[in-house]
């Protein structure tokens, strides 16, 4: 699938993982591409790489920063894309997970998602165009032990995703989420080292341990979560909307 130049995606946590998959799908689809994210030095990276064009360094959490930075991107040129991916996964009991924890999960994977579409939403609906793609998670699908916070977080995503797709319906805008299992990311090594550090258990065990949710027994990779996207912003995706699509081999 391929996508005019003239098309302008913004990516948050756009330097590494699924992020960067994304960014480099929509690089070769023809996009011009700006990502976003907290080390400056990673995004140059990925610039270098040519998985982006622009890079633009700010914590998606910060609604005043999200809205300087994503202004000085449309003002290079007007966002045609939002990928909401930005996000970060702790791991606790529910009786150890504190109301500190439970904001810190909501404010990354939930409110950065609230400030990022809301800067860019303003110019999509008065151009009446615009697709808006939230990473999610099938946490947002389902529940997981040990990480209550998190998938909370993931879940309010999901609501957000179906309420605004309705709001949004007749002003050729689309919202939809994707929401990947278990993939293999430099998030994922914080839960296999996790596993590690608290059952003994090595590496491969680990993995095996995280990969047996998927019924097809492996990790996913970021490439199909980003094929997943890359087709959601095309126009033969026009009429999907408030979606919730699982890239999971079968778990959800």
């Amino acid at each position: 699938m391929s996508l005019s130049r003239s098309s302008h995606a913004l990516v948050t946590g756009g330097g590494r993982g699924i992020g960067r998959a994304i960014a480099a799908s929509l690089v070769q689809a023809g996009a011009t591409v700006t990502i976003m994210g907290r080390n400056r030095a990673v995004l140059d990276e990925v610039i270098a790489a040519g998985d982006a064009h622009h890079a633009l360094s700010a914590d998606v959490s910060d609604q005043a920063a999200m809205q300087a930075v994503i202004a000085e991107a449309a003002n290079r040129q007007p966002i045609d894309i939002l990928v909401a991916n930005a996000g970060a996964a702790e791991s606790a009991p529910f009786l150890k997970s504190d109301a500190a924890l439970f904001q810190c999960m909501m404010d990354v994977n939930f409110m950065g998602v609230v400030h990022a579409v809301h800067a860019v939403l303003p110019d999509m609906v008065a151009r009446r165009q615009g697709r808006i793609i939230a990473v999610a998670s099938t946490a947002g699908l389902k529940g997981y032990g040990y990480v209550s916070a998190y998938v909370a977080a993931k879940h309010a995503v999901i609501g957000l995703v179906r309420s605004l797709a309705l709001e949004v319906a007749t002003k050729n805008v689309t919202v939809n989420a994707v929401c990947p299992g278990f993939t293999e990311t430099d998030l994922l090594e914080g839960s296999i080292d996790n596993i590690m550090s608290k059952t003994g258990r090595t590496r491969e065990q680990a993995i095996a341990e995280l990969a047996k949710h998927n019924p097809q027994g492996r990790l996913v990779q970021p490439a199909e979560v980003a094929d997943a996207v890359l087709w959601l912003c095309g126009a033969g995706a026009g009429s999907i909307t408030g979606q919730s699509i699982a890239v999971a081999g079968g778990e959800v």
